[in-house]
């Protein structure tokens, strides 16, 4: 289980749009391979121009923490996918069900380099999440809907 702190300091460790960029590629490689049989329909994340798909699970263990599989087939919302991932798996659903994507965003400065489509598609990620764990815990998830960064035009090329 990473927090997001964690992240932002590996983050800041990297200086550089470039080597940030590199280092989303990076995770994104090291991303568990998810299996043919559980990338259907309903865990694929519709609003994301990249094919990306994601399912939740309880942990075997601990039936109170929540883990995380998905797959994408594009490079960089790979990394973004499996940075989500490592910051959502092994806590409990109302953790997940808190996440504040725009914290992260600023946090990481993800806003900055990342184009407005592909604004939209990690939000429709973190959605599709959110559905999963409120599904498996019998609880509301509230949709991601702070798209201010995105219709506001920020965003760069990536």
């Amino acid at each position: 289980m990473t927090d997001l702190q964690d992240i932002v300091e590996a983050f800041d460790l990297l200086g550089d749009w470039d080597s940030r960029y590199q280092y989303l590629i990076e995770l994104g490689e090291n991303l568990p391979h998810m299996p043919e049989a559980n990338r259907t329909e309903e865990r694929r994340v519709k609003a994301c121009m990249s094919k990306v798909w994601i399912r939740a699970y309880l942990d075997p263990v601990n039936s109170k923490q929540i883990r995380f599989e998905g797959e994408c087939d594009t490079a960089v919302i790979k990394g973004v996918l499996a940075l989500l991932i490592e910051l959502t798996s092994g806590k409990t659903a109302e953790e997940i069900l808190l996440l504040d994507l725009d914290e992260v965003f600023q946090q990481l400065r993800l806003g900055e380099h990342l184009s407005p489509s592909r604004h939209v598609g990690v939000y429709a990620i973190v959605d599709l999440m959110k559905q999963q764990v409120a599904a498996l815990s019998g609880q509301d998830a509230q949709p991601v809907t702070s798209l201010s960064r995105v219709s506001a035009g920020q965003g760069g090329s990536y």
